[in-house]
């Protein structure tokens, strides 16, 4: 076995953080998750209710119909994230790959850390074009695996760290569109988080159409707030080529 890294880690989210909201990713990833439920036998009202429940209790809609209603997550996973028109959403961002070209190698590893399957993940960064740099590797919610973790549980943070071979908390860095999902990095001490928060836009979470909300104070609770992955260059000099 390889000994840890002493490289600096940095793990970025995927989706609503390398591509903008605008982009109506989250709104059609609502519809589908909301036909899905439907296709249970419930009416309107009672899967919009289900869905943001289950979002909110569990970090994924997907966990509580696997829990309550036994259904096969693989299938649900084809249905919903597998049948989103992501070509015709999300492009090629030269922008974001000169970002990525410029984290110096010699001095930090990139990773991609998300709540999707491995099929949506792998999907979304070959669109962007940007496959090629995560040089880490992937780090995904394993839907065939019985009681998989997810962002925000404690355990998905230990899996990723042990996945990425990290020991020294102090050289994470991490970038989530979830406040939620970054405040729990940062409870279990990774050195550096950042919100990306597109304040004003509006976005589709567990179901619900809510308008993203105002930026926190820059550095509160050891958080970075950022509205452009490019300002990552501001917070994070020390992982850029300098």
């Amino acid at each position: 076995m390889s000994a840890p890294t002493e490289k600096k880690t940095i793990f970025l989210d995927i989706d609503n953080t390398l591509y903008s909201t605008n982009s109506g990713v989250s709104r059609h990833m609502g519809q589908k998750i909301h036909d899905y439920f439907l296709t249970l036998g419930l009416g309107e009202e009672e899967a919009s209710e289900l869905h943001h429940k289950y979002y909110t209790q569990y970090g994924l809609a997907l966990r509580g119909l696997i829990l309550h209603h036994n259904i096969d997550p693989v299938d649900f996973d084809k249905k919903c994230d597998g049948a989103l028109p992501l070509e015709d959403l999300i492009s090629p961002n030269p922008g974001l790959r000169k970002l990525l070209q410029d984290i110096d190698r010699t001095k930090a590893t990139v990773w991609a850390l998300t709540n999707a399957y491995r099929p949506h993940a792998e999907r979304v960064l070959r669109i962007l074009n940007i496959d090629d740099q995560i040089d880490g590797g992937l780090i995904f919610c394993d839907y065939q695996k019985p009681n998989f973790a997810c962002k925000p549980d404690a355990q998905y943070y230990h899996d990723a760290l042990a996945k990425a071979q990290v020991t020294d908390l102090s050289k994470c860095y991490f970038v989530d569109d979830s406040r939620i999902n970054v405040d729990a990095a940062r409870a279990l001490g990774w050195g550096h988080v950042a919100h990306f928060c597109e304040a004003g836009l509006v976005h589709v979470e567990g179901g619900k159409v809510k308008e993203i909300g105002s930026r926190q104070v820059n550095g509160q609770d050891g958080v970075d707030v950022i509205a452009d992955l490019e300002e990552l260059r501001q917070i994070w000099p020390e992982v850029f080529i300098s």
